[in-house]
């Protein structure tokens, strides 16, 4: 939710989820006392209600959704608390992160829950393409595995941000991508999650879930908020169509000569999507291409995939070939130390 503050593609932990990860705000915050809000605030639901009603949401599920929904400061106020980042700021170091994010407790679930999955994972793998350690990693990112959801209300909180006005035109959209969930048979007391609108094991947004959400056990029903197989084939079918490639790996841990010339290998492209994320990052070359410059891969890949360097740390510290499967776990959260930890724990719940 990661390429912090912003909401990349639609799914929730792009801002509040760097945010929950870096612990400066609790996934877990409670609902706080709400107010009237503004004076213009009950008259703007009736202008969500009515462009819900023109997107086809029934008047019932407009009715039952915009009851109760009241404008709360405390969403504003997380909002407004995120912390900025200058373009021209030293990244901070990635192994206190990776120490915190990819640490043994997580580790043990994330394999207990792979072993209690088994009898899913060839027929998610072989639908999808996208291994389940890689799955099983977004969900214990996100959510712990399920045990920090977020517990505010959705409607509220989205018709907050809404109203606010910095980004109408998104949380709009995700209200009424809200509704239609609701018209669909999700039951209202599913619907809570973080102040920017993420729920459920994956933290989707609505708009998400509407898109990739997947019945994983063909009850009739995707259940991403306590169903296994639901939760674990959404985040398969997000990945599918954000191009990941199967039997490919997100990267591999790599050597690197002291006296490599890093500046010949400067990228000088400038990415339309998260640009100081993707800065990073080095020209694309083949494994066989880096292995000739002396740049060796610790685990195995095949000579023809392409691979970017990155060194999170800088030189003679940890260093990473980076692969285009990488580029779909930052298109999930464009944060590279989110995307290296998801890789790296996808790596050890495979051991």
């Amino acid at each position: 939710m990661h390429r912090t503050g912003k909401i990349v593609r639609g799914v929730g932990l792009a801002m509040a989820g760097a945010l929950m990860m870096a612990g400066l705000v609790s996934p877990l915050a409670p609902l706080r006392a709400q107010d009237a809000g503004p004076p213009g605030f009950q008259a703007y639901m009736q202008v969500l209600a009515a462009r819900a009603r023109a997107a086809g949401v029934t008047e019932q599920t407009i009715r039952a959704m915009t009851t109760g929904v009241a404008y709360d400061p405390h969403v504003i106020q997380l909002d407004r608390s995120q912390p900025g980042t200058s373009p021209t700021a030293t990244p901070p170091a990635f192994a206190p992160y990776r120490i915190s994010h990819v640490d043994a407790a997580r580790i043990g679930r994330g394999r207990a829950m792979y072993r209690s999955v088994a009898t899913d994972v060839s027929r998610i793998e072989a639908r999808y393409g996208v291994p389940v350690p890689v799955l099983l990693a977004i969900w214990g990112a996100e959510s712990d595995f399920g045990g920090v959801r977020g517990s505010f209300d959705l409607a509220s909180a989205l018709a907050t941000l809404s109203y606010e006005g910095r980004r109408r035109e998104l949380f709009a959209s995700e209200f009424i991508a809200l509704l239609k969930m609701a018209d669909r048979g999700v039951p209202r007391e599913k619907l809570r999650g973080s102040w920017a609108g993420a729920f459920g094991n994956p933290q989707f947004l609505p708009s998400v879930y509407l898109r990739v959400a997947q019945d994983g056990d063909g009850d009739g029903f995707a259940d991403i908020w306590t169903n296994r197989a639901d939760t674990l084939a959404s985040i398969a079918a997000y990945f599918r169509d954000a191009g990941w490639q199967p039997g490919v790996p997100w990267g591999v841990p790599t050597s690197v000569p002291a006296d490599f010339d890093r500046a010949s290998v400067a990228s000088r492209l400038d990415a339309p999507v998260c640009p100081r994320v993707h800065a990073r990052h080095s020209q694309w070359k083949t494994i066989a291409e880096w292995r000739a410059m002396g740049v060796i891969p610790h685990a195995k890949i095949n000579e023809n995939v392409m691979a970017s360097l990155f060194e999170p740390d800088g030189i003679g510290k940890s260093a990473f070939l980076l692969t285009g499967n990488y580029r779909v776990i930052l298109d999930y959260n464009c944060s590279n130390y989110y995307a290296l930890s998801v890789g790296l724990l996808s790596d050890e719940i495979a051991r």
